[in-house]
């Protein structure tokens, strides 16, 4: 099962954060702080799996994560999820990601954040996986997006008010 979702900037700076599991604030800001701390000493070339700590989930918990640009996507997992099925499962979260987007960087996740939140809502279901085809993902925020545009066809209601008279 997944545990959270987070992705935050070289700085630390949340941008995406999604707990499966009931925390207080104060517990989700201590282990973003830690996460952060352990990635950002990691060099790039090093492994992408962690194991977790005492304040993240002892040794039953795994970090898994991919290092884009200036930002980090972390998935918190425990043992059962596997750890190179979770980093395909990132690839294909960015990947939708950067078709909606096109190219997507950090400013989208900032002012596009219920869309970020919706395409991760595709993907995975109180931590459970659900869809990892990314054209999948990608044709469902499309179409959400489009639903959720107001309709601009006045013409189609513009006959309604013809030929009745209130007198």
């Amino acid at each position: 099962m997944i545990k959270s979702v987070l992705i935050f900037n070289q700085l630390g700076k949340p941008r995406l954060i999604k707990f499966y599991e009931q925390l207080s604030i104060s517990t989700q800001q201590e282990i973003l702080r830690e996460i952060h701390l352990l990635l950002s000493k990691r060099s790039d070339n090093l492994c992408n799996f962690l194991e977790g700590t005492r304040t993240i989930g002892n040794t039953d918990t795994r970090i898994i994560y991919r290092h884009y640009a200036t930002l980090y996507f972390v998935f918190v997992t425990d043992m059962s999820e596997s750890e190179l099925g979770t980093l395909d499962l990132i690839q294909a979260f960015v990947e939708s990601l950067d078709r909606v987007f096109e190219n997507v960087c950090e400013l989208d996740l900032i002012f596009h954040f219920d869309e970020i939140h919706y395409i991760l809502n595709e993907v995975i279901s109180a931590g459970m996986v659900i869809e990892v085809a990314v054209q999948e993902i990608t044709k469902a925020s499309v179409e959400a997006k489009r639903l959720a545009q107001p309709d601009t066809d006045a013409s189609r209601f513009a006959s309604f008010g013809r030929g009745f008279s209130l007198k």
